[in-house]
């Protein structure tokens, strides 16, 4: 349940950050506070190849401006793909740090 509502958030705030952005303050760190734990409560470390994957593609999507496009609302969308990919990332370093602290601990 946790997990959907970390997921609810983050798309919450990417779509208003991609739409109005400013509107919320600090809505970067929140996401990428929110794509951390995300990271920590529901990747597998040890198994989150497709997670990665995710995160590339994600953000491949959102700077290569393929998105920008779409008239009228091109740049809307890859600011949400953009906020989207920012919680992926923050999960992603939570993966790293995991598999590092498992790694030592043997």
């Amino acid at each position: 349940m946790a997990n959907r509502v970390l997921v609810g958030v983050v798309l919450l705030l990417a779509v208003l950050e991609g739409f109005a952005a400013g509107m919320v303050p600090m809505a970067g760190l929140l996401i990428v506070l929110a794509g951390i734990v995300y990271g920590a409560m529901a990747v597998d470390a040890e198994d989150a190849t497709a997670y990665l994957v995710v995160a590339l593609a994600a953000s491949g999507v959102a700077g290569s401006g393929a998105l920008n496009a779409i008239p009228a609302v091109g740049e809307g969308l890859s600011g949400v793909v953009g906020g989207l990919s920012m919680a992926l990332w923050g999960g992603a370093a939570t993966v790293v740090i995991m598999r590092t602290v498992n790694r030592i601990k043997g």
